[in-house]
C-alpha cells in the first residue's frame, strides 16, 4: 500500500500547481484500475495495511471522486478563494480515506475514520456558502463524535480480552449475553450515524446544504460509504447477536426510507432534496448489510458504489446551476431546458440513475437487495414497494420542476455548459453505467 501512500504524500508537495495535482490523481486512478485482476484475497499486505476486494473498490472510488472534485471546483481557483489551502485539505482528506479503507487493524481504522472528519469540517467551514455553515459543522462534529467514542472503548475491550485488533483475527468473548448486546449497539451506532440511518440523519442535510460543491461530492461519494464499510467489518464480530437485532434494523431501514421519501417530495432546495435521497438509499443498504446474506452484502456494496457516483454527479449538476442562477431553489431555477438544453440530457440521465433505472449499477444493486429482503421476510415487500414508488416520484419531481416551466426572468444570458463541466458529468456517468457489463466481478466480493 505504500506505493500509493508515498506518491500521494509527494503530490501534497505540489499543492501550488492545480494542474499537476489533477494529472497526478488521474494517473493514480489509472494505476489503481490496473490492479483489478487478482484473486479477491487480502493483498498488498504490509505495515498494518492491505486490501481485499471491498477495500480496493472503496479506495478506487475515493481517488476517483477526489479527482472529479478538483475538476468540478475550478471556480475556487479562478476566484482565488484560497485555492492552495483547498487542494491541501482535499489531499489530506484523500490520504485519511485511503488509510481508513486499507487498514487491517481496527485501531488504525478508527483513528483514520475520525481523522477524515477534520478536513471535511474545514471544507464546510472554509468554503461553505451561508453563515449557517458553523451550525452545520457543529452538528456533524457532535453527531459523529458522540457515538464513536463508545466504539473506541469497545475496541480497547476487544484488545484487552483477545490481545489483537487485526481484522479477521479478533473476536468478542461470548460470555454475558447482556454485555454482548451493549457492545453490539455501541459498535454499530458509530457507523449508523455515518451511514446515516433514519433518526441519526439530521446532520446530513445541513452539512450538504452549507458545504461547497467539493464538500457535497466527497460527503455523498465517499464519507457516507465509511458507515457501510465500517458495518461490513464490524458485523463479523457479532454474528449471533446481530441476528437477534435484525428485525429492528429492517423496520428502521424500510420505514425510515419511506418517511424520508415523503420529506423529499416537499423540498424546494435542490441540494437538500439530493441529500435526503441519500438517506433513502442508505436505508436500503442498512437492510442489506443487517440480513447477513450474500445477496444482501453484494447488493449493499453495489448500491454504495452506484450511489456514490450518481449522487456526486447530481451535486455537481446542482452546483453548475447555482453558479449561473445564484440560487439552489427549485422555484427560481425552473425552465432550465430553455437556456441549457444540452445540460437537460445530463439531468435526465443522472436522475433516472438515481431512481435505479437500467443500465445503471444502482438497478443491479437494488434488485439484489430486494431479493435478499424478500427471502428474509415477504412482509418487507410493502416497504420496498413504497420506497421504490416514492423514490421515482421525488426524482421525477426534481427533474420536471427544474427543467420545465417559465425560466427566471432576470437571467438574460447564460453559458450552456463548458467542456470541463460536461467532462465531469461524463466521468460520473461512465463508470456508473459501464460497470454493469462486469457485475460478476463486483459480485465476487
Amino acid at each position: 500500500m505504500l506505493k500509493f501512500f508515498i506518491p500521494l504524500i509527494l503530490l501534497i508537495q505540489f499543492y501550488k500547481e492545480w494542474k499537476i495535482i489533477q494529472l497526478g490523481l488521474g494517473v493514480m486512478a489509472f494505476l489503481l484500475s490496473l490492479m483489478c485482476f487478482h484473486n479477491f484475497y487480502m493483498y498488498n499486505v504490509g505495515f498494518m495495511f492491505g486490501m481485499d476486494y471491498l477495500s480496493y473498490i472503496m479506495v478506487y472510488l475515493s481517488v476517483w471522486i477526489v479527482f472529479l472534485v478538483l475538476l468540478a471546483s475550478e471556480s475556487i481557483k479562478s476566484g482565488k478563494k484560497f485555492h492552495l489551502s483547498f487542494i491541501m485539505v482535499n489531499l489530506i482528506l484523500l490520504m485519511s480515506l485511503m488509510i481508513t479503507f486499507s487498514s487491517i487493524s481496527y485501531l488504525i481504522f478508527y483513528i483514520s475514520f475520525e481523522m477524515s472528519l477534520i478536513p471535511t469540517l474545514i471544507l464546510i467551514l472554509g468554503w461553505g456558502y451561508q453563515p449557517e455553515r458553523i451550525q452545520a459543522g457543529i452538528y456533524m462534529l457532535f453527531y459523529t463524535l458522540t457515538l464513536s467514542l463508545p466504539l473506541l472503548v469497545c475496541l480497547l475491550n476487544i484488545y484487552y480480552n483477545k490481545g489483537s485488533l487485526i481484522m479477521m483475527m479478533s473476536s468478542l468473548k461470548a460470555g454475558n449475553m447482556y454485555m454482548m448486546n451493549i457492545w453490539y449497539i455501541f459498535m454499530v451506532l458509530a457507523f449508523l450515524v455515518k451511514l446515516p440511518m433514519y433518526m441519526f440523519h439530521l446532520w446530513l442535510p445541513k452539512a450538504h446544504v452549507e458545504a461547497p460543491v467539493a464538500g457535497s461530492m466527497i460527503l455523498a461519494g465517499i464519507l457516507l460509504k465509511l458507515g457501510g464499510y465500517g458495518l461490513f467489518r464490524v458485523l463479523i464480530l457479532f454474528q449471533l447477536t446481530g441476528i437477534s437485532f435484525m428485525n429492528i434494523w429492517m423496520s428502521v431501514g424500510l420505514m425510515g426510507g419511506f418517511i424520508i421519501s415523503l420529506v423529499c417530495l416537499r423540498q424546494v432546495d435542490m441540494k437538500s432534496l439530493i441529500a435526503y435521497s441519500s438517506v433513502v438509499h442508505m436505508g436500503l443498504v442498512l437492510c442489506g448489510l443487517m440480513i447477513y446474506s450474500w445477496w444482501g452484502l453484494m447488493g449493499a456494496v453495489m448500491v454504495m458504489i452506484g450511489h456514490g457516483l450518481c449522487s456526486s454527479g447530481l451535486f455537481s449538476l446542482a452546483n453548475m446551476i447555482y453558479e449561473r442562477v445564484g440560487s439552489r431553489s427549485l422555484l427560481l431555477s425552473k425552465g432550465l431546458l430553455n437556456f441549457m438544453p444540452s445540460m437537460g440530457m445530463w439531468w435526465f440521465i443522472l436522475s433516472i440513475s438515481n431512481m435505479a433505472a437500467p443500465p445503471s449499477l444502482n438497478m443491479v444493486g437494488e434488485i439484489s437487495l430486494i431479493i435478499s429482503m424478500i427471502s428474509w421476510s415477504e412482509l418487507t415487500m410493502i416497504g420496498i414497494m413504497l420506497i421504490s414508488f416514492f423514490s421515482a416520484a421525488y426524482t421525477l419531481y426534481m427533474y420536471s420542476l427544474s427543467q420545465h416551466g417559465l425560466f427566471y426572468n432576470s437571467l438574460y444570458a447564460c453559458c450552456s455548459g463548458k467542456v470541463r463541466e460536461y467532462m465531469v458529468l461524463m466521468l460520473h456517468w461512465m463508470p456508473l453505467n459501464i460497470l454493469i457489463l462486469n457485475v460478476k466481478m463486483i459480485s465476487s466480493i
